[in-house]
């Protein structure tokens, strides 16, 4: 028997000199959401290199991805569907195929607290830049506790590693000064897009805004953000559209569900703005709200990225964004003035609005001139420049238990 474990061993470790091991660790691999999509893209990618085996821990993967004949999955359950349940069954299965994978030349990537493993951590948020503000007794110690767990998780984990990959400069400046990361061990990858998120034709614009019945004759714009915690900044957007006034020929759509979403509405109606602002709710055709925009506002307090703001200048709409945000970074000078120097007076922001107004226009056209720039760093784009700074940075083994 001990003869028979050996000889397989030696099989083995001999299979593994020609293949290429990788393990993912998240929450979800799914082509959408805010860190889903770029774990989604990446396994993707690296499913498609040859003789490469990935494997992938997570509570659900989506299974085009799933069936990939490259792919294994192990997934962690997730009771009730709340993350916080399964964070300690995600971070102990990975931690278990890293322990058997590692020794056989696997890179592992986690994310963020997510796994203690000391190998690859790509980081979509550092928590010790920003904490909610307290709202309400219940939820505001709810969310002081969920803040406090995600902060001794982060400081836990992303020192252990030996490469950090960062969604902007933002998130590099925030690892260093916060966590106290040597810079050399970051490296910036900006996300991808999807290729297939373009500015619309014509007759698209026109089909969408009949579809969903937003008058020709106003302008409209967006916000896509959960209702929850403030970060997204709907209360400041809010407050503007107050200082606006009713001259103000502008009409704002809010997609995104949270625990303030019945809260707003409410707000709205009592302003008599409910013709003005409409609360969306959830809704799974963004790209379609998109093509029917005149305008994305996004003032958020904070954004280690921001993957909406791109999407939409995808699309070729001009997005109005908070100057701190990781996407702030790639705009070009020429849509400078879409920068707002984030402030939570909403006579400030009130006046970013009022002076995108008359340039709506001119701003679109340049949108979409830099659109098409924009778009060239696709999902593989990234996926490829991620895994070229793997190779630059071969594993030196596992070190934890």
């Amino acid at each position: 028997m001990i003869v028979r474990r050996e000889r397989s061993r030696v099989r083995l470790q001999a299979a593994d000199l020609n293949m290429n091991l990788y393990l993912l660790v998240s929450g979800d691999f799914a082509p959408h959401g805010g860190m889903d999509h770029p774990n989604h893209a990446l396994a993707a990618y690296l499913a498609e290199q040859p003789d490469t085996e990935v494997h992938l821990v997570a509570h659900r993967v989506e299974a085009g991805l799933a069936a990939h004949p490259a792919v294994r999955t192990h997934l962690a359950p997730r009771p009730l569907d709340r993350d916080w349940l399964g964070m300690g069954a995600l971070d102990r299965l990975g931690r278990r195929w890293a322990r058997r994978l590692e020794p056989r030349g696997a890179r592992v990537i986690v994310n963020g607290g997510n796994c203690r493993w000391g190998d690859v951590n790509w980081v979509h948020y550092v928590h010790a830049a920003y904490a909610a503000p307290a709202r309400g007794w219940l939820r505001g110690g709810w969310q002081r506790w969920k803040h406090r767990r995600f902060l001794r998780d982060e400081r836990r984990v992303l020192p252990l590693a030996r490469c950090l990959l960062a969604n902007s400069e933002r998130t590099r400046r925030d690892l260093i000064g916060h966590l106290a990361i040597p810079a050399d061990r970051i490296q910036v990858v900006y996300y991808g897009c999807d290729p297939a998120l373009r500015p619309p034709a014509e007759a698209e614009r026109q089909t969408a805004r009949r579809e969903l019945g937003w008058p020709e004759d106003r302008l409209q714009a967006l916000f896509i953000g959960a209702l929850g915690d403030g970060r997204k900044g709907f209360d400041r957007l809010f407050a503007a559209w107050q200082r606006l006034g009713p001259a103000w020929d502008v009409d704002l759509r809010a997609a995104g569900r949270g625990a303030e979403l019945d809260y707003w509405r409410r707000q709205a109606q009592a302003a008599g703005m409910h013709n003005r602002i409409q609360m969306l709710g959830f809704r799974r055709d963004i790209p379609r709200l998109m093509a029917a925009a005149d305008l994305l506002v996004a003032p958020v307090r904070y954004e280690a990225y921001g993957l909406a703001v791109q999407e939409a200048l995808c699309r070729g709409v001009p997005a109005l964004v908070s100057r701190n945000a990781g996407v702030a970074e790639r705009y070009p000078p020429e849509l400078a003035s879409l920068l707002w120097t984030e402030s939570d007076s909403p006579d400030s922001l009130a006046e970013a609005l009022a002076r995108w107004r008359p340039q709506a226009g001119a701003l679109r056209r340049k949108t979409l001139a830099w659109s098409a720039e924009l778009r060239r760093h696709d999902w593989r784009a990234m996926a490829a420049q991620i895994l070229a700074g793997l190779n630059a940075r071969p594993a030196r083994g596992a070190s934890l238990p």
